[in-house]
């Protein structure tokens, strides 16, 4: 599932939509409007004459405002893509949803939502506003957030982040780190190859007691997913097939910056030591068995 740097990296696509009028909406498969009440039909008669207002993003979420009370809310599954155009292309063998807009100039244009396995959805839904009464997230001047969303604490790139409040939360959490990252409710944007990523720069295996670290070793663990986020971003994201492309249709090349997720049997850059695969959560975690000790904890 495409995570924070993959999202950033279509919403950044998007943002030459803002200001578009949507003349039409085709719903070509019902399952991709499936949580927008009353269905395909409601769906386009719904979003017809409204005008995208800017491309937003908490987390792994994306939503494009409407107005002042709805978004168009966007859930890119395992497979989903936006695809924009300005010359009607042919229709990709798994086109789901098809928009007409027409730009603040008059010109043509157009977005296509791409679904090979049918887990992504969209939805037009209600804003709420954000509890602290701050912009809901990158690319907001709202301060609101689509309700669907509102349980999805600030990312690790939101400016917004307070980061102390985030340490307080993850040191009170008596289950394995890994499993405190992955959760969104406590920060957001950080999914499987991320949490790989960061853990073993900090040298923290996933499955140490959240409780059992230092205020300076999670607050180290928080600004380590944040480079390593940021780098990725740089890159386009992490592609590892074609089902994940920007708006333009390209694949992310930060699997070449990828130290220990999918490196099983490689050395550590740091000891040598070959990096191992574990299954927790049932997925996959990657580690060095060196760096990343699992150190008992103390009764």
């Amino acid at each position: 599932m495409p995570e924070l740097p993959e999202v950033e990296t279509v919403r950044r696509g998007l943002l030459p939509l803002i200001g578009s009028k949507i003349i039409r909406a085709e719903v070509l498969r019902d399952r991709s409007v499936r949580n927008h009440e009353g269905g395909p039909a409601a769906f386009s008669a719904d979003i017809q004459g409204l005008a995208i207002q800017a491309a937003v993003r908490r987390g792994k979420f994306l939503w494009l405002p409407l107005d002042d009370a709805a978004a168009l809310l966007v859930h890119l599954g395992m497979s989903g893509q936006l695809r924009v155009w300005h010359d009607e292309p042919a229709r990709h063998p798994h086109l789901r949803v098809r928009f007409e807009l027409q730009a603040a100039d008059g010109t043509a244009l157009g977005l296509d939502f791409i679904d090979q396995r049918t887990f992504g959805h969209l939805a037009i839904v209600d804003l709420v506003p954000t509890l602290e009464g701050k912009p809901g997230g990158a690319g907001s001047i709202q301060n609101s957030i689509p309700k669907p969303a509102a349980h999805i604490a600030r990312d690790v790139l939101d400016p917004h982040l307070d980061t102390k409040q985030v340490i307080a939360r993850i040191k009170a959490k008596n289950t394995e780190i890994k499993r405190v990252l992955l959760d969104q409710t406590v920060l957001s944007g950080i999914g499987n190859i991320y949490a790989d990523e960061a853990l073993w720069k900090v040298q923290i295996h996933p499955q140490a007691k959240a409780a059992a670290l230092s205020a300076n070793q999670i607050s180290a663990l928080i600004t380590a997913s944040q480079q390593i986020i940021a780098r990725s971003l740089v890159a386009g994201g992490t592609s590892f097939d074609a089902l994940y492309v920007n708006v333009n249709g390209e694949s992310g090349s930060n699997s070449e910056n990828l130290v220990v997720y999918g490196q099983a049997g490689h050395p550590c850059p740091n000891c040598g030591t070959a990096i191992e695969r574990i299954t927790f959560m049932n997925r996959s975690s990657h580690l060095c068995p060196t760096c990343q000790r699992l150190r008992k904890s103390r009764r």
